[in-house]
């Protein structure tokens, strides 16, 4: 890890040269042993994030992706826990180091947004502690110049009244105000690489918006790198350089976000997509919810893993697990799927879907049609 200088954390701090690697995952599995058997929550993940750069990792619940995030931090839990794979971080090994090594990480070198900000924030502490501590601790202020620091902190993060918020409790602030303090206590120390896992849960959809755009802001200003975990594709769509999308403890889907949103290959990706409401839909237009459960991760499927729940499957697909593929017009862009979005075989198969979907939902209208009638004529 390099030996940067305290410098002010509300100031971008000095970095590596732009561009080059910042964090390397090889080969990276986190499984836990279980009365069941062994859960394969991360399976053989390798990406790579460049400084200044900001990475999605999207997947429904179950796919991995908060794991991966803790397993980066190495915040797992110390029994029943099997660790595999490298993880490089400035290109340094830290895979395999202890939580007791990893303090002298966290906060300075790399820090976390978690999921709830009300269950993460210490109740007991005025948010004025919680944000000086990490100050005092790692980076040796004194207290009066890390009180100074929080107040500028909550300012950067667009808090009014910083001064009299640090005098506060979590419960006396609402959940997107609780968010941005979040926020603030990961920069406070002026990290090379925070993550964000869903950072916008349980938030309105103007707040979530507005966490995003701070996210992004002063990822910019502070020359930071940001990985930004979350179940919902449209919320990275405008926020991240590239995606990772995780399906069953593994990446089936990964490319630069415009290229992925230009050009998806993987059907699970498709179906995330998919089951997005648009806005151009009509009113009571039903959602297109990805059919079935995900894999049980202790006794994965032979073949795919998405195969049980996918429009195209096909009997290979069934019996051969196919690898990550690159896409022969664009390196940057892999997948795993052995027939992709746009293959012959897909658009085959998704003839027969459309012809489905519209046949349901001829079926529906007929229904309320009836339905309609059957009330008109109950009020003559």
């Amino acid at each position: 890890m390099s030996d940067r200088p305290t410098t002010n954390p509300t100031q971008a701090a000095p970095r590596g040269d732009a561009g080059e690697v910042l964090l390397k995952l090889t080969d990276v599995s986190t499984h836990f042993r279980t009365p069941r058997g062994l859960v394969r929550a991360v399976d053989g993940v390798s990406l790579e994030l460049r400084r200044g750069e900001s990475l999605g990792i999207v997947g429904e619940s179950g796919s991995g992706k908060t794991i991966l995030s803790r397993s980066i931090m190495g915040l797992l839990p110390t029994h029943n826990t099997v660790r595999k794979g490298s993880v490089l971080f400035e290109g340094q090994e830290i895979g395999n180091r202890s939580r007791k090594q990893m303090r002298n990480v966290w906060g300075r070198e790399m820090s976390m947004i978690f999921q709830d900000p009300m269950t993460s924030l210490n109740p007991l502490m005025k948010i004025g502690d919680q944000l000086t501590e990490p100050l005092v601790k790692h980076l040796g202020m004194r207290a009066s110049d890390a009180r100074d620091t929080a107040e500028k902190l909550l300012t950067d993060v667009r808090i009014p009244e910083a001064a009299r918020r640090l005098k506060q409790y979590p419960h006396e602030m609402s959940g997107g105000m609780r968010q941005r303090v979040m926020i603030a206590i990961a920069m406070s120390c002026g990290p090379t690489l925070i993550l964000a896992d869903e950072p916008t849960t349980a938030l309105d959809v103007t707040v979530q918006a507005q966490i995003l755009d701070l996210l992004g802001e002063q990822r910019r200003e502070r020359n930071m790198s940001l990985i930004l975990v979350t179940h919902d594709l449209g919320v990275v769509a405008g926020h991240t350089d590239q995606i990772a999308v995780m399906y069953g403890g593994r990446i089936v889907e990964k490319a630069p976000t415009a290229d992925l949103f230009a050009n998806m290959r993987m059907p699970y990706s498709e179906a995330l997509m998919e089951s997005i409401p648009k806005l151009a839909d009509t009113s009571h237009t039903r959602l297109l919810a990805i059919g079935g459960r995900p894999p049980d991760l202790v006794n994965p499927p032979k073949g795919c893993r998405f195969a049980p729940r996918c429009h195209y499957v096909r009997d290979k697909c069934l019996t051969e697990e196919p690898t990550l593929l690159v896409d022969p017009d664009n390196p940057q862009h892999s997948y795993r799927c052995w027939y992709p979005v746009g293959s012959p075989e897909y658009l085959e198969k998704r003839v027969e879907l459309e012809a489905r979907r519209s046949s349901e939902l001829d079926g529906r209208f007929q229904d309320q049609v009836q339905q309609t009638d059957t009330t008109s004529a109950g009020m003559i």
